[in-house]
């Protein structure tokens, strides 16, 4: 008698995969069309997931081609050791990074102990990974290069060199965290892997280290691990401050939770643990040096309003617009204000939503909120945005027109900079405009998320966070219930 045996294919051959596993070259028009340039769209019977080249992986791939080309970018600074800023050459190349020039600026070329010999406008965290890849810069360099004549040059490069690859593995790391929040949405992920904004910011500072912890700490929250969730915004927070503003969003989601106390619950264990993890990290240097310890506070805030922000922009145009910018405390309180409003905005659009808004959506709009009233926002601020974006609204054409504006401002910021060192190029009033224009993007991409919470049909990720767990690929299976209302909180 002939036994039939089951097929070990995950996925049943009479059921389209779209339920299981979202497919963008199916549901996003810009992804269909590039697809049929590799044979178009896939099959609403194929098998997704098997083999060796899964969604994270060629999401890593496609990232580490990404930041190999960023780094080649990167060569024509590279060769000339970032030597001097008044070489306009340095911002005409569109290759500028504040990693070398911090290393000889801050007295880390000198051996100084940053904190305690020399003031540093980072945090903690921040500092930490400078000193210890200054230590290691120095230990190459004595290896590769002891009689190189201009050895603090050398040395910066060698810093320079360590910083990508710390960046280039916190990159990683986020694309990673990315495509596990939403198992059923893994190719989100490519927003971020093969994102220009990443390619040409990932090296400008040591942004990407609060980014990959406030990305793992959404993930261990949507896991249910608010304890681990704490650690990594407490870690995120003592990088960066903004980490701070994703505690504010869990609040939120907690408030609309079906279950309200339970949900309030978990975020206090969040609360905890990151204080604890951010005192960790912070007291120690507080307590050996105070001052220097508080020079980062007090950086933020004396400074005046700088390049990138909507203050710095409106300054530049106040004759035109025929307005009077404030200075210092004015711009202070001005932000503060701003701020409360667009926090109240939040919250009401929280709380009567017809369904609850998802984290990814919140920690959006909070993020971007904080960016559009701070006093600076540096190209590389817009790396906090990336994986957000990609989780709150991850469709490609609205996404690509955001970063479009922000390729638009990387090269009119390092073009305006570039004439304070030599002949303009181009005119404030250029560059001002281009702030404008990614101001305009940003509250654009905003407004269509708020559409999002308050319509959730238009929202193209909340299919995928309610009904059955597809099966994993890898590792145990969820949990029943419970993985279920996981997925309800991404």
């Amino acid at each position: 008698m002939e036994t039939h045996r089951r097929p070990r294919s995950r996925t049943c051959p009479h059921s389209p995969v779209s339920p299981r596993i979202a497919q963008p070259s199916r549901e996003d028009p810009v992804v269909a069309t590039a697809s049929e340039w590799v044979g178009g769209p896939v099959g609403r019977y194929a098998l997704v997931g098997g083999g060796w080249w899964s969604p994270v992986r060629v999401a890593v791939a496609v990232a580490c081609l990404v930041l190999a080309v960023g780094f080649v970018t990167n060569q024509p600074c590279h060769e000339k050791s970032w030597e001097s800023r008044e070489d306009p050459s340095v911002w005409t190349s569109l290759c500028y990074s504040d990693v070398p020039f911090l290393y000889r600026e801050r007295g880390l070329a000198d051996g100084e102990v940053v904190y305690v010999d020399r003031e540093l406008e980072y945090p903690v965290l921040t500092g930490a990974v400078m000193q210890g890849s200054a230590v290691l810069a120095r230990a190459i360099q004595s290896v590769t290069g002891p009689d190189s004549p201009d050895r603090p040059l050398a040395e910066s490069v060698r810093f320079y060199e360590i910083t990508v690859i710390l960046m280039g593995l916190s990159a990683i790391v986020i694309v990673v965290a990315t495509a596990r929040t939403v198992p059923r949405r893994p190719w989100d992920a490519m927003v971020v892997a093969a994102s220009p904004v990443l390619l040409l910011s990932f090296a400008i500072n040591w942004d990407l280290l609060a980014v990959a912890c406030t990305s793992l700490a959404i993930l261990a929250w949507t896991r249910e691990r608010p304890g681990w969730a704490g650690i990594l915004l407490g870690l995120g927070a003592a990088a960066k401050l903004y980490p701070v503003l994703i505690l504010g969003a869990l609040l939120l989601v907690a408030m609309r939770d079906p279950d309200r106390a339970r949900a309030l619950r978990r975020l206090g264990g969040t609360v905890v643990a990151a204080v604890v993890s951010w005192s960790t990290v912070n007291l120690p240097v507080a307590m050996h040096s105070p001052q220097g310890w508080s020079t980062f506070f007090e950086f933020n805030v004396e400074r005046a309003a700088e390049f990138g922000s909507v203050w710095y922009a409106l300054g530049i145009l106040d004759g035109s617009l025929g307005i009077s910018m404030p200075a210092g405390d004015d711009i202070n309180r001005l932000a503060i204000g701003a701020g409360l409003i667009l926090l109240g905005l939040i919250i009401v659009l929280t709380m009567t939503a017809p369904e609850p808004p998802r984290l990814a959506q919140l920690a959006f709009l909070a993020v971007a909120a904080f960016l559009l009233i701070n006093k600076v926002w540096s190209p590389q601020y817009t790396l906090w945005l990336l994986p957000l974006a990609a989780l709150a609204r991850p469709r490609w054409r609205e996404l690509l027109i955001w970063q479009a504006t922000e390729v638009l401002y990387f090269i009119a910021v390092w073009l305006y900079l570039a004439g304070f060192y030599g002949d303009q190029v181009i005119s404030a009033e250029v560059y001002a405009l281009s702030i404008l224009i990614r101001t305009t993007a940003l509250i654009w991409l905003m407004i269509l998320v708020v559409r999002d919470i308050q319509a959730p049909g238009h929202d193209p990720v909340r299919a995928y966070v309610t009904g059955p767990a597809p099966p994993l690929s890898h590792g145990r299976a969820g949990a029943g219930a419970g993985a279920s209302q996981r997925r309800a909180r991404r």
